[in-house]
């Protein structure tokens, strides 16, 4: 079997799809994207196809190396999201050219289903307590809010306060016995982290999400160490490498990182069982589209810390198109009782509607994160 070509696809609301075909007529999907970059790394996808067109998309493992370390330069965000996309694809094409599930060709299945959390809010915290008892009358047990506006290195202990209400409100309408992570998305620099890990301790939060930028946590570490509350990182970190340091500083008790971000199945398996070694969960990180997610729980289906999966139906930049809308069977991400079954169909597990793609990609998107500013005048972090 040789691959034939490769075609992405810039499908709202804000995701890059890729098709791999070959000369038998098994096509592959991945999904290799950036948020807010789509266009970049499809053209990183492009340079890379240089290095596959021709070849066997079975021998994955070579192939992932030489797309690596093949360009003398390696590693960001960039590359590693090209990369992951690729190998989401030539996995697909393995599994359906032998008839099995990703995770049979894996080593098989650790578990049959894993829980799965909802986000709740916009970028914004603003009603947010509703939002997490729909959410929860929906049938799920866990939920994921941003925890905080903008946060100047130095600022008003009234914003603190306001994390503290919004969070308050959240556990009050859904009770003590449901799962609620506050994610700090970056937005927090030392000084204002280190009191608000203190004063949401109250709250038995599942985790507390990067509670600053990766690399600054080991400026925190011992704040980190002190905290009951587990403390989980890795959706901006994209190799073994990145998350070596991080995994064994004792710092982080959940690594959360991204298959379309961090060089797809075969890199994130690495990365999840190098993790398992220091006692450190996983909760991988997918706010993005149905390609993404079928591949994450791949991962999850054969690696034993992980204990959670972040899915993004409903999510809000989910505006013009959702997560079900590209897959011929939306029953496949069906959850009960808060939990995602690992689907067992050959390759990735579900069905690409290619017409549908091909029509939404007609539109395409452009995508941007928004841009922040203080009260000064100067850069937020979103």
């Amino acid at each position: 079997m040789k691959i034939t070509s490769m075609t992405t696809y810039m499908v709202p609301p804000r995701w890059l799809f890729l098709k791999i075909e070959t000369d038998e007529g098994i096509v592959g999907w991945g999904e290799p994207v950036v948020e807010g970059r789509a266009a970049t790394v499809a053209a990183a996808v492009e340079e890379l196809s240089d290095l596959l067109i021709g070849k066997d998309p079975s021998n994955i493992e070579d192939l992932w190396t030489i797309m690596y370390r093949g360009g003398f330069y390696r590693g960001g965000p960039i590359l590693m999201s090209a990369i992951a996309g690729i190998d989401q694809a030539l996995w697909d094409i393995k599994g359906k050219s032998l008839g099995q599930p990703v995770h049979q060709l894996l080593g098989g299945k650790v578990r049959d289903r894993i829980r799965t959390y909802s986000w709740i809010g916009g970028d914004r915290p603003a009603d947010t307590a509703a939002a997490a008892l729909e959410t929860k009358q929906r049938g799920f047990t866990a939920v994921k809010m941003n925890g905080t506006e903008e946060l100047q290195y130095i600022d008003s202990h009234r914003k603190i306060d306001q994390v503290i209400e919004n969070v308050q409100a959240v556990r009050d309408a859904v009770g003590e016995d449901f799962g609620i992570g506050v994610d700090f998305h970056g937005r927090v620099h030392k000084p204002m982290a280190k009191i608000l890990i203190r004063e949401l301790e109250f709250f038995r939060l599942m985790f507390i999400e990067e509670p600053v930028l990766s690399e600054h946590v080991g400026s925190l570490k011992d704040v980190l160490a002190t905290t009951s509350t587990p403390i989980a990182l890795g959706e901006r970190l994209y190799s073994r490498w990145d998350f070596r340091e991080i995994v064994a500083s004792g710092a982080v008790d959940i690594i959360q990182p991204d298959v379309s971000h961090s060089g797809g199945i075969t890199e994130t398996r690495r990365i999840a069982h190098m993790a398992e070694a220091f006692d450190v969960a996983l909760a991988l990180h997918c706010p993005l589209g149905p390609i993404a997610l079928a591949s994450c729980l791949q991962v999850d289906a054969g690696c034993y810390n992980a204990f959670i999966q972040e899915q993004s139906l409903g999510i809000h930049y989910n505006t013009s198109n959702d997560l079900l809308d590209y897959v011929t069977d939306p029953s496949v991400f069906d959850y009960s009782d808060g939990m995602l079954a690992i689907p067992d169909s050959p390759g990735l597990g579900i069905e690409v509607n290619e017409e549908y793609v091909f029509e939404r990609a007609a539109e395409g998107h452009r995508w941007r994160n928004p841009i922040w500013r203080h009260a000064d005048g100067s850069f937020a972090e979103w």
